[in-house]
Formats: C-alpha cells, structure tokens, sequence
C-alpha cells in the first residue's frame, strides 16, 4: 500500500512563503522542520512495507510527527502574522 508524504510546503501551500523565510533565516525552526519531513518519510516506509517496525512504535513517531507539525504550523503563524492558536487571538 502505497501512503502519501506530508511534506510542509504541501500541508501549508497559504504559507510558503513564511516556511520558505523560517527555513533560510530560524535555524532552529530549519533543524524541525528537517527532522519533520526526515520522520515523515520513515513512516512512509514503515508503511508502503519497505521498513520493519511494531505497531507501538509506529504510533510512537506517528505521535511525535503530529507534535512537530503542530509546534511548526505554530510558527509559520506567527511569522505570517497571524495567531499562533494560543486562543489569545496574538499577532505576530
């Protein structure tokens, strides 16, 4: 079975302009979203069968994938000037 990867760009196309600045510029931001898409395509191989991992383990990355993404879009929000999702409408 073949399973899609969820590179940022494709998951955050409002925002590629701001992925593509933190990218060059937050070198902290440019090491997650690395790791990200570095985890994003391991599990795609567990997945499509190329890779070997137990099912625990797989909802393990899966879950840390989901974290990562959450703390990047955080980012890309803010850089784009809108709010974070804090819930305190922020800016920026």
């Amino acid at each position: 079975m073949h399973v899609d990867h969820h590179p940022l760009v494709r998951d955050f196309p409002e925002l590629r302009a701001q992925l593509q600045q933190l990218r060059q510029g937050d070198e902290h931001f440019a090491r997650l979203a690395e790791e990200y898409e570095a985890l994003d395509k391991r599990i795609c191989r567990v997945e499509d069968g190329i890779e070997t991992l137990d099912t625990a383990a797989l909802g393990q990355l899966k879950q840390t994938r989901v974290g990562l993404k959450d703390d990047l879009a955080r980012q890309l929000k803010r850089a784009a000037g809108q709010c974070c999702g804090c819930g305190n409408g922020c800016k920026g």
